[in-house]
C-alpha cells in the first residue's frame, strides 16, 4: 500500500471524514484559545471548566434538549461559582476553582450511574469521535465559528488583559468584563472540544499547543499562527494512527499533541533543552579558552 492509498482509504468512510473534520475544528479553536490560557495562567481553570460541564451533558439528555445546551450553562455556572466564592471568602482562585470542578464533576459522575440510558454515556467522558452524527458535526461548526470569529475580533483585547490587565484598565477597558468574556468562550470552547475528546482531555486540547508555540516563539501574533497549526497537525496525525491501530481516538489525538510538545521541548531551537545543554557546553569551552 503506497502513501496516497494509507492516505485515502480513512476517507472513504463517512464516520471517519466526520471525525477529522470534528477534530481539526476543536483542535484549531482550542489551540488559539490556548495561546492566552497560557499567557494568563488559567491551565487549571481550563480543566475545571472542561470538568463542570458533565452534569450539563447529562442532565440535557434526560430532559432531551441538546447536549451542547447544558454544557454551556454548567459552564457558566461553573465560571461564576468560581468567581463567586473567590470573592466573598478567604479562598484563594485555586482553592476556589479545586471545590466547584471537582463538587461539578463529582455530580455528573453520580448522574451518569443513576441515569437509565439506551446511550453510553461515558462517551461524554472519553470521547466518541467515531460515532459523531451529521447534526453533532453542525453543531461544531457553528460553535466553533462563532467562538473563533470573537476570539479574532477581540483579540487585541483579550492580549492587552493577558499581558497587563492594569494598563487595560488605564485605557479605559474592562479587565473584568474582559476577563469574563474569555471564560465565556473557554466554556464554549470546551463544549466543541468535548464532542471530539470527551471532558477528560479536553484540557489537554487547551494547553498544549499553546505550551508548544510559546517554547518555540517569543511573538504572540506568531503563537496565534502556530498553535492551531501544530494542533490541526496532530489531530489528523491522531485520527489516522488511531485508523490503523484500532486504538482510542480522542486519546491518539492527544499522545500526538503530547508527542509534537515533547520534540519541541526537546529540541526548539531557543528554548529545547538540548540547545540549552550545547549553548550552555559552548560557553563554558569558551571560558576555558579564554582563561
Amino acid at each position: 500500500m503506497n502513501l496516497f492509498e494509507l492516505l485515502a482509504e480513512p476517507l472513504g468512510y463517512t464516520f471517519m471524514v466526520r471525525a477529522l473534520a470534528v477534530t481539526v475544528i476543536a483542535a484549531i479553536l482550542c489551540a488559539v484559545l490556548s495561546c492566552w490560557l497560557v499567557l494568563i495562567g488559567w491551565s487549571l481553570m481550563g480543566d475545571a471548566v472542561s470538568h463542570a460541564v458533565l452534569p450539563g451533558v447529562v442532565l440535557a439528555y434526560i430532559v432531551g434538549a441538546p447536549f451542547a445546551l447544558g454544557a454551556l450553562v454548567f459552564g457558566f455556572l461553573a465560571v461564576a461559582l468560581i468567581g463567586g466564592v473567590r470573592d466573598t471568602s478567604r479562598l484563594k482562585e485555586d482553592a476556589a476553582i479545586g471545590i466547584v470542578f471537582t463538587t461539578l464533576f463529582s455530580f455528573g459522575l453520580v448522574l451518569i450511574s443513576v441515569t437509565p440510558s439506551h446511550l453510553d454515556l461515558n462517551h461524554i467522558i472519553f470521547g466518541n469521535l467515531l460515532g459523531v452524527s451529521a447534526a453533532d458535526l453542525w453543531q461544531v461548526i457553528i460553535l466553533g465559528a462563532v467562538t473563533f470569529l470573537i476570539l479574532i475580533l477581540k483579540r487585541k483585547d483579550f492580549t492587552l488583559y493577558a499581558f497587563d490587565s492594569t494598563h487595560a484598565h488605564a485605557l479605559g477597558m474592562n479587565p473584568r468584563m474582559i476577563g469574563a468574556v474569555l471564560l465565556g468562550l473557554l466554556a464554549m470552547t470546551s463544549v466543541v472540544a468535548l464532542q471530539a475528546v470527551g471532558v477528560i482531555l479536553v484540557v489537554a486540547m487547551l494547553i498544549i499547543p499553546g505550551a508548544s508555540a510559546y517554547l518555540l516563539t517569543n511573538s504572540f501574533g506568531k503563537m496565534l499562527v502556530i498553535s492551531p497549526a501544530l494542533a490541526a497537525l496532530a489531530g489528523i496525525i491522531g485520527v489516522y494512527v488511531s485508523y490503523y491501530l484500532d486504538a482510542s481516538t480522542g486519546g491518539m489525538v492527544v499522545l500526538s499533541q503530547g508527542a509534537i510538545f515533547v520534540l519541541i521541548y526537546l529540541f526548539s531551537p531557543r528554548q529545547g533543552l538540548v540547545a540549552h545543554r550545547f549553548a550552555v557546553r559552548r560557553r563554558r569551552k569558551n571560558l576555558q579558552h579564554a582563561g
